[in-house]
């Protein structure tokens, strides 16, 4: 009896420990890649949000982009990404835009069209070749060039708000100051 309660127990602690952390099952590649996406899509709408209109223009130096111009680049190719998924084949023409209010539509605009390509990506399709400017490869795959691309151009507009004295939204909350700017 004592031995079957022992190893009863022992079983309920592996069941627990093999439990996934966080609350939800584990995730699969399609639902790292639809994490991946909404979170580098909070962090861009979020730094386009904070960076105020005057600040768009900002250049740190001549061979650089201007802010305004890392949100066009966003949407623009994010359009051309998403919309060879799903077949939408809209430009945003983002890059003639120039005011904040502009820019910032044509960024929506560009995650709208992302979200029904990631939306529809599932375990079935993940491996589907699309077409790309770079020649075929599998859905999954260039969702996920997405994703870096955003990530990449991320990192430069957070570089472009501290030199505003502004702080990124993937700092805030963490010492790094309190929202808009430093306080």
């Amino acid at each position: 009896m004592r031995y079957s309660m022992l190893m009863l127990a022992v079983a309920g602690a592996c069941v627990v420990q093999a439990q996934p952390k966080g609350g939800g099952a584990p995730l699969d590649l399609v639902g790292d890649l639809k994490q991946n996406y909404t979170a580098g899509k909070t962090k861009i709408l979020a730094a386009a949000d904070e960076m105020p209109e005057a600040g768009y223009a900002f250049q740190p130096v001549p061979e650089e982009r201007n802010f305004g111009q890392w949100v066009a680049h966003v949407a623009d190719l994010q359009a051309q990404f998403c919309g060879g998924i799903t077949g939408d084949t809209k430009q945003l023409a983002a890059a003639s835009k120039t005011t904040k209010a502009d820019l910032v539509a044509a960024l929506k605009a560009s995650f709208d069209m992302c979200d029904a390509a990631y939306d529809g990506t599932t375990a079935a399709n993940a491996n589907t070749d699309v077409q790309t400017f770079r020649g075929p490869r599998p859905r999954v795959s260039w969702l996920w060039f997405n994703v870096a691309h955003n990530e990449e151009c991320y990192g430069s507009m957070a570089v472009y708000l501290r030199l505003q004295k502004l702080v990124p939204p993937s700092s805030q909350g963490r010492g790094g100051g309190k929202g808009k700017g430093k306080q």
